[in-house]
């Protein structure tokens, strides 16, 4: 907005003035910060030089309790310690003379106390040097005389100079700063006063000259910021304006959004910013503004690109901005980022195409838009014939009525018309041929309206499969597959449609590599010859292929071996036609039993013997001429006892009565006596008991006439298991219910066959939800994988997949939420197949506890190794006190015994003992922490050099014993070479101590234990030890006897334990009372071993 010419020129010197009083009160300010930043840092450079002082007090009174600790203990850890106070003593000088640089008379203070403390440190070096060369009375005596140095004060005191200097340097520069930052404050607050004194004279000038303009500059500002909001509140698009010749003159938040540009980075730039180069170069933006200027609009999708370089997809609308005279004077920009819902709709169809049902989109007009490929094959149309169409062409009734209830139906509604309990209608495809299917409707909104998506699922199958297996499954299944011939079933085309296990291993195939392919892969010739002839022939004829006198064919066996079979044909009628039923044995061992006859009656007679079942050969009088010795064992005769007796003696009904009536029964009655469904019969022993049988007669033609040779099996055990069976299917189910885990029974496609009520709750779906559908929809990785491999996989790996050592995986329930579970796969034969039952457990519970276990794992071992660092750090600490204690004490007991009275040497002697034996208690202690944070990597050493090197430290005992320390042959182990010293030492002088009378006998062994490694013994001759006591010895602080009887800690045997168990072995003991001990541990070999 231009100003009037009628402003008063008051006002414009008075916020000239305000102005220029904002910047010079800006600058006082200014320097008043910097001065006092400057004093900040002055301050926080003192406090720097008292913190190095501070530290180097420590490190000086550091280094002397070092010092002192080697000096009476000669330990290389002190002296390490030591020298390491030297460095960052030497550290701290540098840094405080490199921090005081600027200040010559702390420099000076500074040179004094490097001077004492070099003397001091040369000093402390001759002593140490004493300490090694001349031993502890050398460096006492140097030690004595540096205590009257003057050292300690005059270095106090050059350390308290310069930090009383650097303190009142502190409080100097702290009074600076404030008094800089009280002046800042002063200026400023005067100045922003006079400032605001001249703005309210500028602003009453102006207001008593402009008020008419400032009442419609207002609400050209109210407008103008409406705008600005309404346009800063768009986000999904980008909103701004160019002038005429491209450069962006506004920018909105939806800008900023979509390209990432902020409006000072674009505001100024020419448009041509967010395109491509090469548009740019071809004149592409050029020409757009031309067309939009001389058509007023243009619309139009390209690529654009992004402040980082990335490119998108967007939609761009100019319009031309022209004044009330017609000149151009800019464009206005509306621009969409397209990517997203072109990323949305390529993501849709791909899950469309992928969908394994077929898939159909309509709109509610009841027009199809949108199909997949499984509905082309579906329908047998090409997508482009059905787009468009309406959806009754290919689903005449109870699809297109539903769509205007989508509309109305709740969310609960829709739910209910899932596939798992969808709407079940009748298709029709192009060639006219109708089928049934289960639809599931579900609403999807789009830009057009709200369309309807139909998951469509061909259930001809099921439906097929269903009646088929309602009229059949319950009686004619278990006969099938009790049968004991192999049965097919095949239909008039010649393909197999049904078949029992008996048929799977008499031909090597799995059931599902036979049904459906054609009979003549395994029966090659002879029999599908005659299903056509079975429509055909009469009752008579197809009576006349029993199998008592049935077709002997030649069958074919997977591994391509061939074998003679008898097979026996009947009808079948059933909804797909009339079916051939076909009970098959194989006869290759009658055949080779048959020629084996008629070249060798001896041979006959050894076969019969050799048979597993009771073998009986009968006359036409129904007398028993043959039997063998399971006959003998069967019924509890001796063959001389039965040989020419009736066979009613041992079968008293249903078997002699067949005899007479084999030779004039019709065919019917031959058709009953078939091998597969053999006789039962009841059979009588010698003792009277009686049992059941079932018996297979065939004729056997002789010199004598026709015998009948009868194969008779005892089937106590299996009408037993039969009956067992029944009672047990109905326990079975009730068990799989009372199961406390969710049971689910799964068939080899993976689809859900049979569940139990925790399984609903465990996963939140009803029965019939579930009941079909995949396992994946509840476990969806892991799981039905392995239902192939449980096919082929042997009882042991069976039975390595219990509960107890389940699979675990992950588990989703009907909300979507995910849990850890354990499951367990085992087989289950059926006359469907093999089905697999899962046991599914719900482990979160457990879960949380071992993540809960584990944590408390970690802060246990967290709180052991600060107790171990407790330990080493305590135990360290108090030896410095302790030596100056025993040290002291120690020179009273030489220098002042017998100067005093006699309870005054014996309160010395006891101080002294006292003294004494703490020390030894501290290192001890020392020692046993020592064992896991000092230890050393294990190397290959040999076991021999470190017993040698223990009785060489051990010489003063055993000499003062007179102890035989005897070793054999030693190996080469991978440990710790000090800590297995510290353990023989501890174990020998053991043996050495606990001794009363005669000499003390020590001997060492090793031997190679079963798991390979070496097994070492230390054997002596002493007290023993009662068994009661033989954990109690390896703890911390046990003692078997008072002090006054042996001396000692009780600590020994805990540390030998602790350095055994940190190579990875067991330390033990075996002993008697005055029988001595053998303590007994393992090493692992060396290379060398």
């Amino acid at each position: 907005m231009k100003t009037p010419p009628a402003i008063n020129r008051k006002g414009h010197l008075a916020f000239a003035s305000a102005i220029l009083t904002l910047l010079i009160v800006g600058a006082i300010s200014y320097r008043a910060t910097v001065l006092s930043s400057f004093s900040d840092d002055w301050v926080r450079h003192t406090g720097a030089v008292l913190e190095k002082l501070q530290e180097l007090t420590v490190a000086i009174e550091t280094g002397e309790s070092s010092y002192r600790g080697y000096l009476l203990t000669a330990d290389p850890f002190y002296l390490k310690a030591y020298q390491d106070t030297l460095t960052k003593t030497k550290s701290l000088e540098d840094s405080l003379r490199s921090l005081t640089i600027d200040n010559v008379d702390q420099q000076q203070r500074l040179s004094v106390v490097e001077t004492l403390a070099s003397r001091r440190i040369r000093q402390r070096e001759t002593t140490i040097e004493l300490r090694r060369s001349s031993g502890f009375a050398a460096a006492l005596a140097t030690f004595q005389i540096s205590v009257e140095d003057p050292f300690p004060g005059q270095f106090q005191t050059a350390l308290q100079d310069l930090k009383e200097q650097e303190l009142h340097l502190l409080e100097v520069r702290q009074d600076q700063s404030k008094t800089r930052l009280h002046q800042a404050k002063t200026v400023l607050a005067l100045g922003t006063l006079f400032t605001f004194l001249l703005a309210c004279a500028a602003w009453w000038s102006k207001r008593t000259d402009h008020s008419r303009q400032e009442l419609v500059t207002e609400e050209l500002e109210v407008s103008e910021e409406r705008y600005r909001l309404l346009l800063e509140g768009i986000k999904d698009y980008a909103i701004f304006a160019l002038d005429p010749l491209g450069k962006i003159i506004s920018w909105n938040a939806g800008a900023e959004r979509i390209s990432a540009y902020k409006a000072d980075e674009v505001v100024g730039e020419n448009f041509s910013l967010f395109f491509p180069t090469n548009d740019v170069a071809d004149g592409r933006l050029e020409e757009l503004l031309r067309v939009t200027a001389l058509h007023g609009r243009r619309e139009e999708e390209g690529i654009c690109v992004r402040k980082d370089g990335s490119r998108f997809l967007a939609s761009v609308a100019l319009t031309a901005l022209k004044d009330s005279e017609g000149t151009l004077s800019g464009y206005s920009v509306i621009s969409r980022d397209l990517t997203e819902s072109k990323e949305s709709e390529a993501r849709y169809r791909g899950l469309l195409e992928a969908a394994p049902d077929a898939m159909v989109v309509v709109n509610r007009s009841g027009n199809i838009v949108l199909l997949n490929i499984q509905a082309e094959k579906k329908f047998g149309y090409h997508r482009d014939e059905l787009v468009g169409q309406p959806v009754k062409n290919i689903i005449p009734q109870g699809f297109a009525e539903r769509l205007i209830a989508d509309e109305t139906r709740t969310a609960t509604e829709a739910l209910a018309q899932q596939i798992g309990t969808g709407i079940e209608l009748i298709a029709l495809r192009k060639d006219g041929s109708e089928f049934p299917i289960e639809l599931m409707l579900s609403p999807l909104e789009s830009a057009e309206d709200i369309l309807v998506t139909a998951a469509i699922r061909d259930i001809s199958v099921r439906k097929a499969a269903e009646v088929h297996l309602a009229q059949m499954e319950s009686r004619y299944r278990g006969l099938l597959e009790a049968a004991p011939d192999a049965m097919v079933v095949v239909n008039q085309e010649g393909a197999i449609v049904l078949l029992n296990v008996q048929a799977e291993k008499q031909f090597g195939y799995r059931r599902d590599e036979l049904v459906g392919q054609a009979v003549t892969n395994i029966i090659p010739e002879g029999f599908a010859e005659r299903i056509i002839a079975d429509g055909t022939r009469s009752a008579a004829e197809a009576l006349a292929q029993q199998i008592g006198t049935g077709i002997e064919l030649i069958a074919c066996r997977k591994d391509g071996s061939q074998f003679p079979i008898e097979i026996m044909l009947s009808p079948l009628e059933s909804q797909e036609g009339i079916l051939v039923t076909a009970a098959i044995r194989d006869i290759s061992v009658r055949n080779a039993a048959e020629l084996h006859l008629a070249q060798m009656e001896g041979r006959y007679r050894g076969l019969l013997e050799a048979a597993p079942d009771a073998m009986v050969v009968v006359n036409q009088e129904g007398a028993i001429v043959l039997l063998n010795v399971q006959a003998e064992k069967q019924f509890g005769y001796r063959r001389d006892e039965l040989v020419g007796q009736a066979v009613t003696n041992i079968i008293p009904e249903g078997f002699a009565e067949r005899i007479i009536a084999d030779g004039t029964r019709s065919a019917a009655e031959a058709l009953a006596q078939q091998i597969g469904t053999g006789i039962e019969l009841i059979a009588s022993r010698k003792d009277g008991s009686q049992f059941p049988i079932e018996i297979m007669l065939s004729p056997l033609e002789s010199q004598e006439g026709i015998l009948v040779t009868a194969a008779i099996r005892d089937i106590s055990v299996r009408n037993a298991a039969e009956l067992h069976l029944a009672q047990m299917e109905s326990r079975y189910r009730g068990l799989l219910e009372a199961a406390p885990d969710a049971m689910v029974v799964v068939n080899q496609e993976g689809a859900i066959v049979l569940l139990n009520v925790q399984a609903e709750k465990q996963f939140g779906y009803l029965r019939d939800e579930l009941l079909g559908q995949k396992m994946t929809n509840i476990i969806p990785e892991g799981f039905a994988e392995r239902i192939i491999a449980d096919g082929t996989r042997s009882a042991d790996d069976a039975l390595a997949q219990k509960i107890g050592t389940g699979i675990e995986l992950i588990a989703r329930r009907k909300d979507g939420s995910e849990f850890p579970i354990e499951i367990m796969l085992s087989p289950l034969i059926s006359p469907e197949g093999t089905l697999v039952t899962t046991a599914i457990r719900d482990i979160s519970v457990r879960k949380d506890a071992e993540a809960h276990l584990l944590h408390k794992v970690e802060q246990l071992n967290r709180s052991n190794e600060e107790l171990g660092h407790f330990a080493y750090i305590a135990s360290h600490d108090l030896q410095e006190p302790l030596r100056m204690v025993a040290s002291y004490t120690q020179l009273l007991a030489r220098r002042y015994k017998g100067r005093l009275d006699s309870d005054a040497d014996e309160f010395i002697a006891f101080a002294v003992d006292g003294a004494s034996r703490m020390q030894r208690l501290i290192k001890d202690l020392l020692t046993f922490s020592r064992v896991e944070t000092m230890g050393k990597q294990p190397l290959v050493i040999s076991s021999e050099e470190a017993l040698n090197q223990s009785l060489r430290n051990l010489r003063g005992a055993i000499e003062g014993s007179g102890a035989v320390i005897t070793y054999g042959p030693l190996p080469t182990v991978l440990a710790d070479e000090t800590q297995l010293i510290q353990l023989f030492q501890n174990l020998v002088a053991n043996g050495i101590k606990y001794h009363t009378t005669g000499i003390p006998r020590v001997h060492i062994s090793a031997h190679l234990d079963v798991a390979k490694k070496w097994e070492f013994s230390v054997k002596d001759n002493g007290m023993g030890i009662d068994s009661q006591y033989f954990e109690k010895i390896f703890g911390m602080f046990q003692r078997l006897h008072k002090r006054e009887e042996f001396d000692g800690t009780g600590i020994g045997l805990a540390i030998c334990k602790k350095i055994v168990e940190r190579h990875g072995g067991v330390l033990s003991v075996q002993s008697e009372l005055q029988h001595g001990s053998t303590f007994s541990f393992s090493l692992q070999g060396g290379k060398a071993a």
